[in-house]
């Protein structure tokens, strides 16, 4: 596999370009945040799938002035949404890691690996037992895109 460099072509919902732009791809960036509310469901065939209910959370600002305001997370487990979106063709494959100052902040998601192109691109945060606050936009996850050999 071959590593694209040039990402930015690839991706719709770029917040500031200058800022998300990684030596070895682009950083992701939040766009909502939802608290889990009750329990999803999987069966062998799929025909009992069932999403997770969810409910999305507000991010309050500290400051009526602020531009931006914070989600205050506690411990638990929530679904982050990017704001930015892939535009994949055959044969990518987008990889996205957790940033580390994410992980230094008391949170993470895992390592996602995905030809999905043109829908909501979201992940599974993990906040630990302090809680985490995100402040919107915030940069979280590294995007890598490969070219299949």
């Amino acid at each position: 596999m071959r590593r694209i460099n040039d990402v930015q072509p690839l991706l719709d919902g770029i917040i500031h370009w200058d800022t998300q732009q990684a030596p070895r791809g682009a950083d992701l960036t939040v766009g909502h945040v939802y608290r889990l509310t009750g329990p999803g469901q999987l069966d062998f065939g799929g025909s009992e799938f069932a999403e997770a209910p969810r409910e999305q959370l507000t991010p309050t600002k500290a400051d009526p002035e602020d531009s931006y305001g914070w989600w205050r997370l506690d411990a638990g487990t929530y679904i982050v949404r990017y704001n930015e979106q892939l535009k994949l063709a055959d044969g990518h494959i987008a990889h996205i890691t957790p940033l580390h100052r994410l992980v230094q902040a008391g949170a993470h998601h895992p390592s996602i690996r995905t030809t999905t192109t043109g829908q909501a691109l979201e992940t599974l945060l993990t906040v630990g037992s302090a809680g985490c606050h995100l402040k919107e936009n915030a940069r979280i996850s590294l995007l890598e895109i490969f070219q299949a050999a």
